[in-house]
């Protein structure tokens, strides 16, 4: 079993960040607007989803009484 360097260790590190390709920041802009609008329509759904349920189970509950 090799022993632990912490030293060598930090050396691969650098190695390894230095390999990172960064995205421009046209490609960060355009994914956080593609990120910010997935959201918008996931809220949307659900808040639909949401009201339709919600809708359903008064009915529901108003037909038990």
């Amino acid at each position: 079993m090799a022993r632990f360097s912490p030293i060598e260790y930090f050396r691969q590190v650098r190695a390894e960040i230095g390999k990172i390709t960064w995205p421009s920041r046209k490609e960060t802009v355009i994914s956080t607007t593609a990120v910010f609008v997935m959201v918008f329509l996931a809220a949307i759904f659900l808040f639909a989803a949401d009201q339709v349920m919600s809708f359903l189970v008064r009915h529901i509950l108003e037909l038990g009484m």
